[in-house]
C-alpha cells in the first residue's frame, strides 16, 4: 500500500496521507514517503502547487505512540531530526503548499499543517498539540512554527494546555485562513491550487522565498531582500508577458521563463 498518494490534477499535485485505519499516524515509514514524494515535487517541472491533506477520517492524529513508545532518548531524537526534514523539506518548496485538513491535525499532524504555506480546514477539524498529555514536548516543529503563525499566547495555551481546537477557533486565531463545509474542502483546496497556478511562477517562489527569509531579518535586510528580488524578476520573460497582457487587456500566459 502506498503511504503517501500522489494524484496530478493540471499543475496541481494532491499528496494524501495513506494510513487511515490508524488516522493518519505518522510512523517512520510514513514520514520518510512523505519525505520523497516533497522531493519529486521539488523536481517536477511544470507543478505550480501543492495541496497536502489525509485520507479517510483525519489529515493526521499524531505520531505513532505505539512505535514511539519503544524509543530510546538517541532514537526519539532521530525520529525528531526525521519529522524536521520532512517539515522542512515542504517548507523550503518553491511551489505554494496548502493543506486541506480534514478532520483531526494534532501532534504531528498539526506540525505538517504548520510547515505548509497556508491551511484550509473542513468544519470538522480539530487542531492541537497535545503531547504535554503524554509527557512529551513538540517535535516536529511545533513550538516554533505556532508561535510565529498565532502568537506566543495562543501558541502556549496550545502547547501548555494541550487541548485542542475546533476549526472555527482555529480560524479567529488565524491557525486556519478559511473553514468550509466538509464535504467541499476538497474542491475549494483545488480551486485554490488552480488560483495560483495561473499566476507568474517565478514571481510566485520569489515572493514565497524572501517572506521565509525575511521573517527572522534586521528590517533593512528584509527590505534589501526584496529590493533584488524585484529587481532579479524584472528580467524575466514572464514579467514582459504579465505587463503586456495587462496592458492589451487579454490573460497572461505565464512559461516560468
Amino acid at each position: 500500500m502506498d503511504l503517501v498518494l500522489t494524484e496530478d490534477r493540471g499543475p496541481v499535485r494532491v499528496l494524501t496521507l495513506n494510513r487511515p485505519t490508524s488516522l493518519n499516524a505518522l510512523d517512520r515509514a510514513l514520514l520518510e514517503a512523505l519525505e520523497a514524494r516533497a522531493a519529486e515535487a521539488a523536481a517536477a517541472p511544470g507543478l505550480r502547487a501543492l495541496v497536502l491533506t489525509g485520507a479517510g477520517r483525519a489529515f493526521a492524529a499524531g505520531a505513532d505512540i505505539a512505535q514511539m513508545r519503544a524509543h530510546s532518548p538517541l532514537e526519539a531524537e532521530a525520529f525528531s531530526r526525521l519529522g524536521h526534514r520532512v517539515t522542512g523539506a515542504l517548507e523550503s518548496l518553491a511551489i505554494p503548499t496548502l493543506a486541506a485538513v480534514n478532520g483531526f491535525a494534532l501532534g504531528g499532524g498539526c506540525e505538517l499543517a504548520l510547515a505548509c504555506d497556508w491551511i484550509y480546514a473542513g468544519e470538522s477539524a480539530r487542531f492541537g498539540q497535545p503531547e504535554v498529555n503524554l509527557g512529551l514536548v513538540p517535535g516536529f516543529g511545533g513550538s516554533t512554527r505556532l508561535v510565529r503563525r498565532v502568537g506566543l499566547a495562543w501558541a502556549k495555551e496550545l502547547v501548555l494546555g494541550g487541548e485542542p481546537i475546533d476549526a472555527a477557533t482555529a480560524l479567529r486565531i488565524g491557525l486556519a485562513n478559511r473553514v468550509f463545509p466538509d464535504a467541499e474542502l476538497a474542491a475549494a483546496a483545488l480551486r485554490a491550487g488552480e488560483a495560483i497556478a495561473r499566476k507568474g511562477p517565478l514571481a510566485v517562489a520569489a515572493a514565497k522565498r524572501v517572506m521565509h527569509e525575511s521573517q527572522d531579518a534586521d528590517l533593512r535586510v528584509a527590505h534589501a531582500l526584496e529590493q533584488s528580488a524585484f529587481g532579479l524578476i524584472s528580467a524575466t520573460a514572464d514579467r514582459a508577458e504579465g505587463m503586456d497582457a495587462f496592458l492589451e487587456k487579454r490573460a497572461a500566459k505565464f512559461q516560468g521563463r
